[in-house]
């Protein structure tokens, strides 16, 4: 292999012009020829006995040449990149230029690592939500356990807004049964728009036993696109009506659905709880800007062969869960009204964004000659092994030493832009 030249282009990517001796060729070639030549049947010679050059002359002389090349590419460009002491991300698109007796000349186009120049990262001016609980936050708070406390009970009246209906239904497209339009005894909250627009509205009035043709027009925007926009009936029949008994809100509902001993009391640990949660949110929004701001601030060329790696990893993974729950990955975003490329460009921008993020901490702590101590690497040990229920041990053989100290830096690295930050008014 000779690297005939290496030319660095724009966005973090190189060109390398590689050349394979007609030498290195003609002995891969050699080599495929026997291994193949026994599979090759020839008039007038036993299997695996016909000349090279007979097969050559026959199927001609480029037969051998795709899997010679093969053989030989993958070696070659190792070398080329090795030679030219290039960082490399993503997939290598490699082009042959020429293929023949004399040798291959091919050029490979490759991402690289891109070389990041940091801004401004430390002091970084940026507003944060102020934190306000209103009663409203707090009735909010409320509302799942007053329903976790109410109770129904069957009543003799037409339905109104507020009752849980229960129907059987078919739906109907120009006369038709479709897929997924027929239950029967689906219990319907009414008024809790979990159906399309219209449905639970005509509910309203009808009796135990009453059946109906309810007319409705599916959302233009509809997961099933047989669907989206189209006028169908429904028809409906009431088996039961069911109204809530809910309960007094008062210190004896406190008592039944906490440890508290007054109204006041739940009140005040839901209020807290909600406090909470808004700051963690507030923080969570304020660290983002931070970030993204330092990003900004930074000077990066991410190779689009970068970006389109983390994305397949992420597919991948993303298809492996959906499998596992007993779906084709197709399937599932078919129910969601999209498609894998659409699905993927919908990521790339946040891919894009995750990647950038890491190759700024990753500057940041070299910039900063950020180093990991063995307390700290003990330390992400168990907080490891404490989130996922395992031991310790088991931390330690899954994520290498090398690994454990790469995260502590780039955390502690997070810490420095995070908490040199300021607070200003929005």
């Amino acid at each position: 292999m000779n690297l005939k030249n290496v030319e660095k282009k724009e966005k973090s990517t190189a060109v390398l012009t590689i050349e394979i001796p007609a030498d290195e060729f003609n002995a891969a070639i050699d080599k495929v020829y026997r291994r193949a030549k026994n599979s090759m049947s020839v008039p007038g010679f036993r299997k695996g006995k016909a000349p090279r050059k007979l097969l050559e002359k026959m199927y001609g002389e480029n037969i051998f040449y795709e899997d010679a090349l093969n053989d030989l590419y993958p070696t070659a460009l190792d070398a080329a990149i090795k030679e030219a002491e290039l960082e490399v991300v993503g997939y290598p698109q490699v082009n042959v230029d020429h293929i023949g007796a004399d040798g291959v000349q091919m050029t490979a186009t490759l991402g690289l690592k891109p070389e990041v120049k940091l801004g401004q990262y430390k002091g970084i001016e940026c507003p944060k939500e102020t934190v306000v609980v209103t009663d409203e936050d707090v009735e909010n708070e409320m509302k799942p356990l007053i329903a976790r406390a109410t109770t129904q009970e069957t009543v003799d009246r037409p339905v109104e807004n507020g009752d849980t209906a229960v129907i059987d239904f078919e739906g109907f497209k120009d006369g038709v049964p479709f897929e997924g339009g027929k239950a029967d005894n689906y219990s319907l909250k009414i008024g809790s728009g979990s159906f399309i627009p219209g449905f639970e509205e005509q509910i309203v009035g009808m009796t135990t036993g009453e059946e109906k043709d309810l007319n409705v027009t599916f959302p233009e925007d509809y997961g099933a696109k047989e669907l989206a926009g189209a006028p169908v009936v429904f028809k409906v029949k009431v088996n039961e009506i069911k109204a809530d008994n809910v309960p007094e809100i008062d210190d004896e509902f406190a008592k039944d659905v906490s440890e508290f001993e007054t109204l006041e009391e739940l009140k005040a640990d839901l209020r807290a709880k909600v406090e909470k949660r808004k700051e963690d949110s507030a923080q969570t929004s304020f660290e983002t800007s931070v970030m993204n701001k330092a990003i900004e601030n930074a000077e990066m060329e991410v190779p689009d062969t970068m970006v389109q790696y983390e994305l397949d990893r992420q597919m991948q993974n993303f298809e492996q869960r959906i499998a596992a729950a007993g779906m084709t990955l197709d399937n599932y975003l078919g129910m969601m009204g999209t498609n894998r490329q659409e699905f993927m460009e919908n990521q790339r921008p946040g891919t894009l964004r995750s990647i950038q993020q890491d190759l700024l901490l990753e500057a940041v702590v070299a910039a900063e000659g950020i180093e990991a101590t063995q307390e700290e690497m003990d330390a992400e040990v168990k907080r490891l092994a404490e989130e996922n229920g395992v031991d310790e041990e088991k931390v330690r053989s899954y994520f290498p030493e090398d690994q454990l100290a790469f995260g502590v830096k780039v955390q502690k690295a997070s810490n420095v832009i995070v908490e040199s930050a300021v607070v200003v008014e929005p």
